[in-house]
């Protein structure tokens, strides 16, 4: 099955849908696709973030702490919350299937954000809600 052109797919992704064809273009001239084999470890929890990961075909299992606490599906994404914060990798993401991701490596992410603030914007609130869930998680651990 061949795959539409990646500007094509990153405008059917909501973090995307707003940029003009040339912004499209601009983001999938950043991004190397990747097809990865199910059971693939694409991000481990603690490790460095040093790059942005868009799901185009599959699903991925996010793992905190030996859990997996969401399936995430094409358009969705992640790799944010490193890259926009310094941190360490805040989950593990293995291929629940095979998959096609794009990958956006931190220079070109943060060239990116340089040109869209917009999509900064978006990813802050995207992160802000993530790191509330985590932290809502483990109150939920250490309740008796």
């Amino acid at each position: 099955m061949a795959l539409p052109k990646t500007d094509e797919l990153l405008a059917r992704i909501p973090l995307f849908a707003g940029l003009s064809k040339k912004g499209l273009r601009e983001v999938s001239s950043l991004a190397t696709r990747l097809n990865l084999s199910e059971g693939r470890e694409l991000t481990h929890q603690g490790g460095p973030g040093n790059e942005f990961i868009v799901v185009i075909v599959g699903t991925v299992d996010v793992i905190i702490d030996g859990k997996v606490v969401t399936t995430c599906g094409a358009g969705d994404f992640f790799g944010e919350i490193a890259l926009l914060e310094g941190r360490r990798r805040t989950a593990t993401v293995v291929a629940k299937t095979d998959v096609v991701v794009d990958v956006i490596g931190r220079p070109e992410f943060s060239a990116l954000l340089a040109d869209q603030p917009q999509i900064e914007t978006q990813l802050r609130d995207v992160m802000a809600q993530r790191l509330a869930e985590d932290e809502a998680r483990q109150g939920e651990d250490t309740t008796p």
